[in-house]
């Protein structure tokens, strides 16, 4: 699971949960959450799969954004990824 925070770097407060957002069925769903990277959004950024206007404004209504892999890149037999120790 990829995750965008609104709050970072203001995100440092302890016990605080940076995925208090993210609904807890989506949460199970995907499995444990791994960090990837840092971006900063503008609206001038251009992003590989996805206009960072929608980016920017599923940050602003919803508190975060999920974004899927390509079709095919997810073996549907596999255990999900929390499962396999990732």
């Amino acid at each position: 699971m990829y995750i965008a925070r609104p709050d970072y770097p203001n995100d440092d407060v302890e016990g605080k949960d940076p995925l208090e957002n993210v609904p807890e069925t989506i949460r199970q769903a995907f499995g444990r959450p791994t960090f990837v990277m840092h971006l900063e959004l503008s609206q001038s950024r251009k992003l590989a799969r996805v206009n960072v206007l929608h980016v920017m404004d599923s940050l602003q209504t919803t508190g975060f954004f999920i974004q899927m892999p390509p079709e095919g890149f997810i073996n549907p037999t596999d255990e999900p990824e929390g499962l396999r120790g990732a």
